[in-house]
Parts: C-alpha cells; structure tokens; sequence
C-alpha cells in the first residue's frame, strides 16, 4: 500500500466532497514523487464536482481556469490546492486541447502525458488507482506515453520537452517507441509558443536535480538542434545518443577534443551553479556561443573584427529575445555571457579589472564572477583547456580575488557613481546637452584608471576643462 502523508488540507477538501457525493482523488505530481520515495509540495486534486458545486461547498475559492474545471480552495492559514473537475480531450491541435467534463477518473487519467503521471490515490481510504501501470514504469525507470505514442505527442507538441525534463530529472530511459516518436516529433515544435518553449527550459534549468541529463537528452533528440542551434553546434556532428541516465557521445565532433571539452565543460558548469537563479545557468549554457566553428559554415557570421565576447553577447541576446524574456533577465544574461566569453586578462592589472566590472556592471558583477568560477572548474574537468585569460588553478584563484576586492572597493562603476552628477554642471552655468554625457564617459574612464581621481573638486575642474575643449561656455 503506498503511504503519503499530505497536509491536512488535503484530507479536509477530499472528505468535504466525498461526503457531498463527489469522488475525489489525489493526482499529479506528488502522487509521482511518493512512488519515488520523494518529498512533494504539489498537491493537486481531481474530482467529480463541477466548479459551482466547490464554490457553493467551500467559503475561500479562487477561480483559477473555472471554465477548464479548475478551482483554488483555500485552507485556514491561506494555502490554496488546485482542485480540477474529471476531464476529456474533445479535440488537440499540436499546441493545446479543447475539453470537456468526465465522469469517471480512468477518462481523466487516460488523457495525461505519461503513465508515470496516469497515477492517483485516494486521500481517505489510501488507495493507489493505476490503470496505466506507471508504478510499474517508476520500478522499472522507465518513461512511456500513455497510449500510442505518436498521437500523444502530435495532441501537444510541448510534451516533447516534458519528456526530456522528466526522463532527466528522474533519471528514466525513454522507451524505443517513445523515444522515436518523440525525436520525430522535434520538428513541430515550431507551433508553440515562444513562452511555453522558455517556460520548460526554466524547468530543467531550476530543478534541484542536475540539469545535464534532460540538456543531453535535449542534444541527442534534436530538440536542442531545433531549438538553439547556437548552442547545439558545441555538441558536434554525431550528438549524444541514448534515451537514458548516460546518454553516449557517438562521431567525432567537428572541433576535435576542444569542441568536446567545450560541451561536457557547458554542462558540467550548468551543474556546477546549483542554488542559482535559472538566469545564470541560462548563462552558463549559453557561454561559448561566440566560439567560432572550425571547420563549418557559420549559420549566423558576424563582422571579422567582432570579438568573441561580442559575438556572445549579440547571440545571448538574440537567442533570449526570441524565447520573449523579459527586458531585464535579456540585459542580465547577455552581461554575465559577454563578460565571461571575454575576461580581462590576469596581468592587466587592477584598471582592466575594474574596466571589465564596469562593462558587467555592479548589480551583474557578482552572478559574472560566480558563472566564471564555475566554468573555470568546469573547464579543468574535462580537459586541458580552460577559459580565456584564467591560466592555472592558483592564477584563477588569484584572479577571481582581485576582482572581488576591486568590486568592493567602492571605486565607481557607473557615471551615476561618481562623486559629481549632471546638477554640479548645472549649477557651475553649463546647460543640459550632448556634451554633458560626453564629459561623465570621459570622466568615468579616468576614475577606473585612478581611482583617487573620485573627488568632487577635482572632478568639477576636471569636467569644466572638457566643456571649454568642447566650446562650451556657461
């Protein structure tokens, strides 16, 4: 008998209904995660009572998707559990359903992704409902559609990317026909929201599990092919293949060993940033897809002068606009790729670093340095090459101190952070122009250079000699 043990919350909603007349069920994601012996916050329910029934039954509701049968239901300390009426697929389209009420839970559970996720239990009478064997499936690690898998794929595209999290997180094998239905369902992705597509990936990237098993299994179906080709061409001509836990290298990669140190590095990294924001891993994956590609066509050249930290930055920033992330985590990825795919070098002194923080800028600085440790290690793990301008273990460890004390020095960042602003020029008579931001530039650059140069006297000569250069007058 499998034993959970959910919030009482979830026995009070089960036993309120049940004694209405409305069988209700525990599914989903903490049913899955008991078998695998897991501890789950996710406690959704599924039941017979329609969404006017819950809300006539329970005084805190909140209409969550009242139209798709799903019903927020608020305990006394203000905790709110999904609750969704039994459902049925009425028609799919590739990137959604149009359903209806069910009567039964079999109808419910038979229109479900995966029989690892097919299964319910009881909350009052402890009884697990598992008409699709997916506890079979968890003993045996294994990850199967419910139903044919082609038609389960073709109803929503999205259960691709599903697949790929859920194999790599849980370490599962997907089963042969799965697996071939799912790679050749890569190729229709393309109708799915940009959001949706972001959205999975923030998944895999946020997980507590290491997200180099679902990233190796998004290399060797295609997805990664299809959906980040900038980041795929660091795998190599063969890929990874393999549905399970070790999915195998096969062919030489275009690049040689280096192309190889390169993708198990970017992987190792991704790991290596546990407890980090999705964002920085993001970045991690991201960091060399400025490296040129020896020996193949470049699908997106860039200028012959551009650097490879610019190269970067352009592609992280193309890559996050076209998955519509916000304006914000767009800015923040691109900094922490730009500056880690173009590093100062460890004998360019205390201005160079303190120049490359000012590019990453203050707020960044720090998830920049953090990204730059982990690929270092990364780096030493799977060969001999590391990152630019790192050298051996005790240069990097070096390095990455001198720039922590140089970012907690105070020495300014920013134009904002000197020790004069915009006003000071006012008042000295100077009116408001072009040239006010042409002096701040200026300005800034020689306190990076030297830092005692930050004082409020000399900063105001030192500015009214660049408005008179300019013929300015006040």
């Amino acid at each position: 008998m499998i034993r959970l043990d959910p919030p009482g919350a979830v026995r009070w909603i089960a036993r309120t209904l049940e004694e209405a007349g409305y069988e209700t069920w525990a599914v989903g994601g903490a049913v899955r995660d008991a078998l695998l012996d897991r501890a789950s916050s996710d406690w959704d329910l599924a039941t017979r009572a329609r969404p006017e029934v819950m809300r006539r039954l329970f005084r805190r509701t909140v209409p969550i998707g009242v139209d798709h049968g799903t019903v927020g239901i608020l305990d006394r300390q203000g905790s709110m559990y999904e609750v969704t009426t039994f459902r049925k697929d009425v028609e799919t389209t590739g990137r959604h359903a149009v359903v209806s009420f069910a009567d039964t839970l079999e109808e419910d559970l038979a229109r479900r992704d995966f029989t690892i996720n097919a299964v319910a239990w009881h909350p009052l009478e402890a009884r697990l409902f598992d008409p699709f064997e997916g506890a079979s499936d968890l003993d045996r690690r294994v990850l199967r559609t419910v139903g044919t898998p082609g038609d389960r794929f073709a109803e929503d595209y999205l259960r691709v990317l599903r697949a790929l999290r859920f194999a790599g997180r849980f370490r599962l094998t997907v089963d042969p026909e799965s697996w071939s239905a799912l790679c050749a369902a890569v190729p229709k992705m393309g109708r799915l929201s940009a959001e949706r597509v972001r959205e999975e990936l923030e998944k895999v990237l946020s997980g507590s599990e290491p997200p180099s098993a679902a990233l190796g299994l998004y290399a060797g179906s295609g997805a990664l092919a299809f959906l980040y080709p900038e980041v795929d061409r660091l795998v190599g001509t063969g890929g990874v293949s393999g549905r399970g836990e070790a999915p195998v290298r096969i062919g030489p990669p275009p690049e040689g060993a280096a192309a190889a140190e390169r993708w198990g590095a970017t992987l190792r990294a991704v790991d290596l940033l546990a407890g980090s924001p999705w964002e920085l891993r993001m970045a991690a994956l991201l960091h060399a897809v400025g490296v040129p590609a020896a020996g193949a066509v470049d699908p997106d050249p860039a200028p012959p002068d551009t650097s490879e930290g610019e190269r970067a930055t352009l592609r992280a920033l193309a890559i996050m606009t076209r998955l519509r992330a916000s304006n914000a985590r767009i800015g923040r990825v691109a900094a922490w790729v730009g500056g880690c795919a173009d590093p100062p070098a460890p004998e360019g002194g205390p201005a160079a670093r303190r120049r490359w923080l000012a590019r990453v800028g203050r707020e960044d600085a720090p998830g920049a340095l953090r990204l730059w440790a982990a690929l270092h290690r990364a780096y030493r793990m799977s060969g001999p090459s590391v990152p630019p301008g790192s050298g051996d273990v005790d240069r990097a460890a070096t390095f990455l101190h001198g720039l922590r004390g140089e970012l907690r020095s105070g020495t300014p960042l920013s134009e904002k952070e000197l020790a004069i602003s915009g006003r000071d020029l006012i008042r000295m008579g100077y009116r408001p122009g072009p040239e006010f931001g042409v002096v701040f530039r200026r300005l800034l650059d020689a306190v990076i250079e030297d830092p005692e140069r930050n004082d409020p006297d000399r900063l105001i000569e030192d500015a009214r000699r660049m408005l008179e250069e300019m013929g300015g007058e006040p």
